[in-house]
């Protein structure tokens, strides 16, 4: 997620003030990758429209994430 951002992500999950809330979007975005990863590969049972919610689901966590990250390069002047 996020991949040119990367730096400022692992600065985010150290910093002790890093908002808790971008923790747990970024945790739910990786399991929600990892639920569309085996529901596509058929180790879970999903049809596509479980499979499309998931994805959107995911989209909107990643525009959240990125919106936390703009936040925390604003306060942090990076």
């Amino acid at each position: 997620m996020l991949h040119e951002y990367r730096e400022i992500i692992t600065k985010m999950k150290e910093d002790g003030s890093a908002n808790a809330h971008f923790l747990k979007i970024f945790e739910r975005h990786n399991e929600l990758d990892d639920l569309i990863t085996k529901g596509e590969s058929g180790q879970i049972p999903m049809d596509d429209v479980e499979i499309e919610k998931l994805k959107k689901e995911k989209l909107l966590l990643k525009d959240e994430a990125y919106a936390e990250i703009i936040k925390y390069k604003k306060e942090n002047n990076l």
